[in-house]
C-alpha cells in the first residue's frame, strides 16, 4: 500500500491507514488538514527518490565548500587535531591534495600560536582547528596572543549537531559566547547557504580589523551535501596604501624642522620600511630607537640605530630618549615595557585608534607607514646635527663596550649575555628568530644586535610562555630554506615540549636554544626586586638534550663555556630538529 503527501501542509494519506487506495478517491476529494485538491498530493515514494536523484547531484559537502573557498582567499595551512566534530573539515582539507596543507600538532594551544606567528610574519591569516569543547578552549591562549598583537587568524571549531545545541551534550560549551570577548568576528554556520558568504567575511575582518575571527560548525553541517559557485578574493578587499592629504603631512614636516633634538621611535608597524626610516633620519640627523618588537626594522649596526627602548632597552636609547624634543612615532602601540615618556610628539599609524593613544599629539597622520615615510621625508627640511650625531655615536659606542665586556666566555655557568654573542655571532645573516618569554628573551633583546636582513617573531602584549617552539615551526613553513632559531627558557619549552614532535613529523629543522637554569629566573628576579621571598621558582632539572635524541632529533647539552661555540655551531649546521639545552646561570647579573 502507498503513502502520498500533501505539497501544502505535509498531510500524509497513507492507504493501509485509510484502508482505500488513493486512485479511488474522487477527483473532488480535498486535503482534510488544509483543503488543498487531490491533485497536490505526490506519492511518497517518488518524493524520496526525487530527494535521492537531488542528493547525487551535489557532489561536494558544506565542509568542501568552506575549504575551498578559505584556500580561494589564500590560506594555504591549518593547524590543529583532528576529532570527532571536525572529521568533515578534517576530510575536506585531505581532499585538496595539499593545496591546503593541514599540520597536525600536539596540542590545540601550540596550533593556534602557530597561527598567531604565522600572521605576524607574512600578514596574512593561517587556520587553526579545535574539536567542540576542549578542542576550542585549548586554543584561547593562542588566540588571545594573536588578538592582543593585531595578528589575523582564522579559528574553525567543531560543533554538537544542530539538534544537539543547547541540551547539555558531551563535549558541548557556548562557543558563541566563549569566542565573544576574542574575536573582532564570530560566527556560527548553521545552513548550506551561509558557507562562502561567512568564510569571505570572516577573512576580511580579520585582514581589515587586524585579529581573530571565529567560525563554528555543527557535526552535521559538515557533512549537507552542497554545491555553490567559490567566491574570487580579487576585488573584494580594498587597498591599504593611503596616506594623508599634503597640508596635514606639510604640518608634521613643520613641527620636525622646529624640533633641536627629534628622535624617531619605530615601532612593529613600520616592519618593511627600514630604508625609509634610514632616510628620513639621515635627512633630519635624527637617532632611530626601537620598541622591542620592532627589533631588525633597522639594522642594528647603523649609525643611527641605538637601540631598543624600555625594560630591555639600551642606555644610549635611554639617555636620548630622555633629552629629545620631539618625537617622531611610528607604527608603536605604546605598550606599558616600552615605557615611551610623555613628549611632544608626531606619529603615523594606520590604525587612528593608536593616535595618542596615550598621551596629545602635534600632528597625527593616519596611513600606511610605508606611503607616509617618503612623503613626510620629501617634506622636511634637510639638517646637519653634527654636535647631535657626535653625541649618538659616543652614546652607541658606549653601549656596545658595555655589552662586550658582558660576554665573559670564561664564567661558569654559561652567562647568558655569552650565549647571545655566540648566536650573533653564529647565526646566518638571513635567520629567523622565535622567542619565548622569560630570561631568555630579555636578553636577546638587550644584547643581541640583529640585522635588516633578519627576522624575529615573538609574543608582545599577553607575553604569554610556551610561545617560542610553536612560533618556530611557523618561521620554517614561512622561510624554508632560512635558518630558524627558537630561543626559550626551561619553563617556557616545557609547558609545549611535545611539539617538538611535530617538528620531527614534519622535518622542520628548527633550532632550539634552552636557557637551562632550572628556575623560573625572571620571576625570581620579580620577586627579589619586590621583596619578596624567593619561593616555589626552583624547577626539576631535566635534560632536554636527551628527549630530543630519544625522539630522533639532535640533543646536545652543554655544561662548559668553552663547548658553546662548537655545539651551536654542531646545532647550525644539522639537517634536523635540534635542541642545544644550556646549563646558564639564574642570576641576572653578579651584584
Amino acid at each position: 500500500m502507498a503513502k502520498y503527501r500533501c505539497t501544502v501542509c505535509n498531510w500524509v494519506y497513507d492507504e493501509a491507514k485509510e484502508k482505500l487506495k488513493f486512485s479511488d478517491l474522487p477527483k473532488e476529494w480535498v486535503c482534510p488538514v488544509c483543503g488543498a485538491p487531490k491533485s497536490t498530493f505526490i506519492l511518497l515514494a517518488e518524493q524520496v527518490k526525487e530527494e535521492k536523484v537531488a542528493e547525487k547531484k551535489a557532489e561536494h559537502t558544506v565542509s568542501d565548500v568552506l575549504v575551498a573557498q578559505i584556500a580561494e582567499w589564500g590560506i594555504k595551512y591549518v593547524f590543529g587535531i583532528p576529532g570527532t566534530s571536525t572529521l568533515g573539515v578534517v576530510d575536506a582539507i585531505r581532499k585538496t591534495g595539499g593545496k591546503v596543507k593541514f599540520l597536525q600538532v600536539r596540542h590545540e594551544e601550540t596550533a593556534a600560536f602557530m597561527a598567531s606567528a604565522y600572521g605576524k610574519l607574512t600578514g596574512h591569516i593561517a587556520a587553526c582547528l579545535g574539536i567542540s569543547g576542549p578542542g576550542a578552549t585549548n586554543l584561547v591562549t593562542g588566540l588571545y596572543d594573536a588578538q592582543l598583537d593585531h595578528s589575523p587568524v582564522l579559528a574553525l571549531t567543531g560543533m554538537v549537531p544542530r539538534n544537539l545545541i543547547g541540551q547539555g551534550s558531551l563535549q558541548e560549551i557556548d562557543q558563541q559566547a566563549f569566542f565573544e570577548p576574542l574575536t573582532v568576528y564570530n560566527k556560527t554556520l548553521m545552513t548550506e547557504e551561509q558557507t562562502t558568504s561567512l568564510a569571505t567575511l570572516a577573512i576580511k575582518h580579520a585582514l581589515l580589523d587586524q585579529g581573530v575571527v571565529h567560525i563554528g560548525i555543527p557535526n552535521d553541517v559538515q557533512k549537507l551535501p552542497y554545491d555553490t559557485e567559490i567566491l574570487p578574493f580579487e576585488g573584494r578587499m580594498p587597498n591599504l596604501a593611503y596616506g594623508q592629504e599634503d597640508w596635514v603631512i606639510e604640518k608634521a614636516a613643520k613641527v620636525i624642522d622646529r624640533a633641536e633634538r627629534p628622535l624617531i621611535l619605530a615601532g612593529f608597524g613600520s616592519r618593511g620600511q627600514g630604508n625609509k626610516l634610514l632616510a628620513l633620519a639621515s635627512k633630519i640627523s635624527a637617532p632611530i630607537v626601537g620598541t622591542f618588537r620592532a627589533k631588525g626594522v633597522v639594522d642594528e649596526r647603523e649609525p643611527l640605530y641605538v637601540g631598543c627602548h624600555g625594560g630591555v632597552g639600551s642606555t644610549a636609547a635611554g639617555e636620548l630618549m630622555n633629552k629629545t624634543d620631539l618625537l617622531i612615532v611610528i607604527g608603536s602601540s605604546f605598550a606599558d615595557l616600552s615605557q615611551i615618556p610623555k613628549k611632544r610628539m608626531v606619529q603615523i599609524d594606520i590604525n587612528p585608534l593608536m593616535i595618542a593613544r596615550r598621551y596629545p599629539v602635534e600632528v597625527g597622520l593616519l596611513g600606511n607607514s610605508a606611503v607616509l615615510i617618503p612623503k613626510l621625508t620629501e617634506k622636511v627640511q634637510p639638517k646637519k646635527r653634527e654636535d647631535y650625531l657626535s653625541e649618538v655615536g659616543r652614546l652607541k659606542q658606549a653601549w656596545l663596550n658595555q655589552l662586550k665586556s658582558e660576554a665573559d666566555a670564561t664564567i661558569k655557568p654559561i652567562r647568558p649575555p655569552y650565549i647571545i654573542k655566540v648566536l650573533n655571532d653564529q647565526a646566518a645573516d638571513d635567520a629567523v628568530f622565535s622567542l619565548d618569554v622569560g630570561e631568555n628573551c630579555w636578553w636577546f633583546g638587550r644584547n643581541f644586535l640583529m640585522k635588516k636582513t633578519q627576522k624575529l617573531v615573538m609574543t608582545g602584549n599577553l607575553a604569554t610562555m610556551g610561545f617560542g617552539l610553536p612560533g618556530a615551526l611557523a618561521c620554517a613553513l614561512v622561510y624554508p630554506q632560512r635558518q630558524v632559531i627558537c630561543l626559550t627558557g626551561d619553563g617556557g619549552l616545557t609547558m609545549v615540549l611535545g611539539d617538538f614532535l611535530t617538528a620531527l613529523k614534519y622535518n622542520l629543522k628548527v633550532k632550539v636554544f634552552v636557557m637551562n637554569n632550572k628556575r623560573l629566573g625572571m620571576i625570581m628576579q620579580e620577586q627579589k626586586v619586590e621583596g619578596y621571598e624567593g619561593w616555589q621558582t626552583e624547577l626539576h632539572d631535566y635534560s632536554f638534550a636527551d628527549f630530543a635524541e630519544h625522539s630522533g632529533g639532535l640533543g646536545i647539552k652543554v655544561t662548559e663555556p668553552k663547548d658553546l661555540e662548537v655545539a651551536v655551531k654542531r646545532a647550525l649546521a644539522a639537517d634536523k630538529p635540534a635542541i642545544v639545552d644550556i646549563d646558564t646561570d639564574p642570576r641576572r647579573f653578579f651584584t
